[in-house]
């Protein structure tokens, strides 16, 4: 067990790739604490099966008040936060489909900059305190690689995929400053990763990206877990200001 004893905040737990993530840290011997605005008996029950202990909380990563409740909470639960893991996020806001420049509704773009980056800002801020009074920690910053290639999709998404590159332009400035206290601060940035588990993605049939893949196939949430892990390991001591493509051997601009 890579992680045994340490206590990781996984937030965005309700959806698949936060249960995938959430899960593998159990598995690794980690507490971990399920944040999620929505949490999910679902994964709650998938993460007590691996043997772990485990807190769940309800968290909006958009407000401050939320947030830093969510980081005493897990203090006064397990006595400190080694690891956050920030996946919460969402791609186009409520009822919003691909749309054009001309008609993104400015409602739908604040809300997927608060979720996706204020609220990575806003968890970061939440735990560092205690980070620095313990002596360190692992910070992982979910990106994407949306803003390293573009398709028609994707460019009809401008407020998802700005909101991506500002997390890994975060993740660089933030490694900076938190470097002197020994606090690790990356970004992880997966390929296209539909929200299923990976039984379902593998029998859907054709992956939009699986032609772009060197490795052939879709991504699965599986195929991001080893990743966190490593990030969150000793192995990862020396590694930080960094985003790590998984993504199967996508070409980047």
């Amino acid at each position: 067990m890579r992680l045994k004893d340490k206590v990781c905040i996984v937030t965005g737990t309700s959806g698949y790739i936060g249960q995938a993530y959430a899960v593998r840290l159990g598995q690794e011997g980690a507490k971990v604490v399920l944040a999620d605005i929505k949490p999910s008996k679902e994964t709650e029950e998938a993460v007590h099966k691996t043997g772990a202990e485990w807190l769940s909380l309800t968290v909006d990563v958009t407000s401050e008040e939320s947030t830093k409740e969510m980081a005493r909470a897990t203090v006064a639960r397990f006595g400190r936060v080694d690891c956050l893991l920030n996946n919460a996020g969402i791609i186009r806001g409520p009822g919003m489909g691909a749309r054009p420049i001309e008609e993104v509704d400015l409602d739908a773009f604040d809300r997927v900059l608060a979720v996706n980056i204020k609220g990575v800002f806003l968890c970061i801020r939440a735990v560092v305190p205690y980070m620095k009074q313990q002596g360190g920690g692992k910070i992982i910053n979910i990106s994407s690689g949306t803003w390293l290639h573009a398709s028609r999709d994707r460019a009809s998404n401008p407020h998802y995929v700005a909101s991506k590159a500002a997390v890994a332009g975060l993740t660089r400035a933030l490694c900076k400053e938190l470097g002197q206290y020994n606090i690790n601060v990356n970004s992880l940035a997966p390929g296209a990763t539909p929200h299923d588990r990976r039984d379902q993605i593998l029998a859907a049939g054709p992956d939009f990206e699986k032609e772009e893949r060197a490795l052939g196939r879709p991504c699965v949430p599986e195929d991001l877990t080893g990743t966190a892990v490593f990030l969150f390991s000793e192995d990862s001591d020396f590694i930080t200001g960094q985003m790590i493509l998984v993504n199967g051997g996508m070409e980047t601009w």
